[in-house]
């Protein structure tokens, strides 16, 4: 065969010469083979497409994600932990009577945080998780400005109310001469800066949305130590600084949030973080806010059924007299202290539920929850059940004062245990706002209260002792814990199935 050879040279049929330059090259050709075929390079077809970066919040390992979210929590909100006992410490140094007095303002300060930091808090996190489990950063961005103008004017509406009902709700619970002119005292100064805590709460809720855990509690953590350096020195006075008792006590706190609040405000607005809310040109969205409040406002139901709770039992402890009402009121700062550990496992899991609803992983964001509620009812009960064995480990920080001490003692041998279904109510708490499905844990805490209100009365016909009233204590929480449980396994996290969409005609015209 005689070689031909197109001279645009797009293809070659082999021949004598082309079998000449293939022995040369020690290789065998066939006797026809095709050249390639020129490549304009403008039209090279471009590389496949990378594959999406791994979310570890929807992919990752379910326990070694929520251990590695929660132990920024679990440190920062110990830190808060040993602000309630470094508050309660130099309170006692004060007296008695402040001691006695705190127990009246806790209830009201603990609805306060628990309502920005983890209900609305939880509401917040919850939107804005779902938005990005979707891709939908911009709808995050505008959810976090949002969020800003719901704390605002809940920050607004507790300054309002507490300062103008706040004397009387005081004078309600039991409080009398110097306990509730103290009491006062530290409400005025507290709830005139009520802003601060909501705003602080939510832009730590705004970075957990987006699953960073370690920033807000670093910056928790800092707040937490200068709480306690600055509480003491206001409250007790320290050289030249003067004692101002219950009110420094409560401008310390609110210094310190305001640092910690100032700090993450910049990080935020400053772009560092993943979402950053824009109010230039904000456009108000009923859709947004209803995002959050669905599960935010729902969840502040929750909190404030519980600070109801707390307030009807210490109006029943409060005609057994002051050494019983400080007693309880140490017993109940070791429950705030417990709960923390299952606070921070329930806000590590919100983001994680949420981005696998809105991924619509429903499966995995059930195992979330179960996996959240096991560590929670474990840890806490551990420590709980330590606690009622030996109650002095806990009872000697606070006070020597014998009345106060044998209350407290009695109180926590019977209720400490039970703080593991505490554990487990908060845990399931929290996995709710995360599939935004809440109204059974709200459920859960309404029952507890309906449970507490009716059995205290009972009691009360019945001239019970404190012991009886510590024991519906204990109970309720286990009733609570139960309820919040089954609520969780029994509620459906699927979302809602849309309409089938319609065929277009111009589809329906092909298949004739």
């Amino acid at each position: 065969m005689r070689l031909m050879q197109v001279e645009s040279g797009s293809i070659v049929l082999g021949g004598i010469a082309a079998r000449q330059i293939d022995r040369a090259q020690g290789e065998i050709m066939p006797d026809i083979a095709i050249a390639e075929m020129p490549v304009n390079e403008e039209e090279r077809p471009l590389p496949p497409p990378l594959p999406p970066a791994r979310n570890a919040l929807v992919d990752g390992p379910i326990l070694r994600t929520l251990l590695r979210l929660a132990w920024p929590n679990v440190i920062a909100l110990s830190a808060g932990t040993c602000v309630v006992i470094a508050e309660t410490s130099y309170i006692g140094r004060l007296g008695v009577e402040s001691l006695a007095a705190m127990a009246l303002v806790f209830p009201f300060v603990i609805l306060t945080m628990t309502m920005s930091g983890g209900a609305m808090g939880g509401g917040v996190a919850s939107a804005i998780a779902r938005a990005l489990g979707a891709g939908d950063k911009e709808r995050a961005s505008a959810l976090a400005a949002h969020a800003l103008l719901i704390a605002a004017c809940f920050g607004l509406t507790f300054t309002l109310t507490m300062l103008i009902f706040g004397p009387a709700l005081l004078e309600m619970l039991g409080g009398r001469g110097n306990v509730l002119t103290r009491a006062i005292g530290y409400v005025q100064i507290f709830f005139g800066g009520a802003v601060v805590p909501w705003l602080m709460n939510t832009l730590a809720a705004i970075l957990r949305g987006t699953g960073n855990m370690k920033l807000p509690s670093l910056i928790i953590l800092n707040s937490a130590v200068c709480q306690i350096i600055l509480g003491g020195i206001l409250g007790l006075g320290l050289g030249p600084v003067p004692q101002f008792g219950m009110r420094g006590v409560a401008a310390g706190s609110l210094t310190a949030y305001s640092i910690g609040g100032a700090i993450m405000a910049w990080y935020i607005f400053s772009g560092r973080a993943r979402v950053t809310p824009k109010f230039r040109g904000l456009r108000i969205r009923r859709g947004m806010f209803f995002d959050i409040l669905k599960v935010g406002a729902v969840c502040c139901l929750s909190p404030l059924q519980s600070v109801l709770t707390i307030t009807i039992f210490t109006h029943m402890l409060a005609r057994f007299g002051t050494e019983i009402l400080a007693g309880y009121g140490i017993g109940a700062r070791l429950e705030f202290m417990l709960t923390s550990i299952a606070f921070a496992v329930g806000i590590a899991s919100v983001p994680m539920i949420g981005m696998a609803i809105g991924a619509r992983r429903v499966a995995r964001a059930r195992r979330i929850a179960l996996t959240a509620g096991c560590i929670s009812f474990v840890s806490v009960g551990l420590v709980g059940t330590v606690i009622a064995i030996f109650p002095d480990l806990w009872v000697n920080i606070f006070t020597h004062d014998p009345g106060v001490r044998a209350a407290s003692r009695q109180y926590l041998a019977t209720a400490a245990p039970m703080y593991a279904f505490i554990g487990l109510s908060i845990s399931m708490y929290f996995s709710s706002q995360g599939a935004a499905r809440v109204l059974g844990p709200v459920f859960a805490q309404t029952a507890r209260l309906a449970f507490v209100a009716g059995g205290g009365w009972w009691l009360s016909m019945h001239n019970a002792s404190a012991a009886n009233f510590f024991a519906l204590a204990a109970a309720s929480m286990m009733v609570l814990g139960v309820l919040s449980a089954a609520s969780v396994i029994l509620t459906r996290w699927e979302p809602k199935r849309g309409p089938v969409a319609e065929i277009s005609p111009a589809l329906s015209g092909v298949i004739d």
